[in-house]
């Protein structure tokens, strides 16, 4: 996959206060539909980057950081699960940023980031808090949702904002930074074209565990990020997940 002048095109907006969503949009061309490949980066005493992107984005998604606050300076580079979009410039963003370590659970650390890391990993356990500064991270153990054992998300307390990695997923390469129209029946139509969840019995549950944090921001990692009672939605999400379960 080729992407054509992604510096260019990388945008920068603050989402949440100090949140700010990186986008590189890919054209029908690359990806059919259009698509688009977003970081979140968290401005704070200890600078966290949430997704880094694949490397082929590195050149541009670094320069996108660097509107913001310097590259270099990068605490933490934290990602939901173990795929190239998520987190395949990792070992580049530890080499650019002296003092940032890897931030992910466990599991994540235990089969895979341990070995793959050029660093070792801060591995969080499940509902495990860490302070930036003003921001605070907790991470929520989300196996299989929507896809990998090591899956996982950051909910960041202070702005209510949930990096809900993979979930709610939707096509095109032209979206606002962020929106509060509705996102469900166009992520649905993304996960019809191309079933992505691993449709664990344990769905249904996590994500009410995901309903409780109460965000008014879903950090999506593929289309804008939604602003409004993001709890009802990922639970209109479940139920939809559900209905699907007696047709499999």
């Amino acid at each position: 996959m080729s992407v054509p002048s992604p510096a260019s095109s990388t945008r920068v907006d603050e989402i949440a206060d100090g949140i700010f969503r990186i986008s590189t949009p890919v054209p029908p061309s690359v990806v059919p539909g259009g698509f688009t490949f977003n970081q979140y980066l968290i401005r704070d005493e200890e600078p966290l980057l949430f997704h880094t992107g694949p490397r082929m984005l590195f050149e541009a998604v670094r320069a996108a950081i660097g509107r913001v606050i310097p590259a270099t300076t990068l605490r933490y580079v934290s990602f939901s699960h173990v795929e190239a979009d998520e987190c395949g410039s990792l070992n580049l963003f530890l080499a650019a940023a002296p003092q940032a370590v890897p931030l992910c659970g466990q599991v994540a650390a235990m089969v895979s980031i341990g070995d793959l890391a050029d660093r070792p990993p801060r591995a969080l356990a499940d509902q495990e808090c860490l302070s930036l500064g003003r921001h605070e991270v907790r991470w929520i153990d989300a196996p299989h949702l929507p896809h990998g054992w090591e899956c996982g998300y950051l909910a960041e307390t202070t702005t209510h904002t949930l990096f809900c990695g993979d979930l709610f997923t939707q096509f095109g390469e032209v979206h606002p930074a962020v929106t509060a129209d509705d996102i469900l029946e166009p992520s649905e139509a993304a996960r019809g074209a191309m079933d992505y969840y691993a449709h664990s019995p344990d769905t249904g549950r996590l994500l009410a565990r995901l309903a409780d944090t109460a965000p008014t921001t879903l950090a999506c990692m593929h289309g804008p990020a939604w602003r409004g009672d993001g709890a009802a939605l990922l639970r209109r999400l479940a139920e939809r997940l559900a209905s699907d379960a007696p047709r499999r």
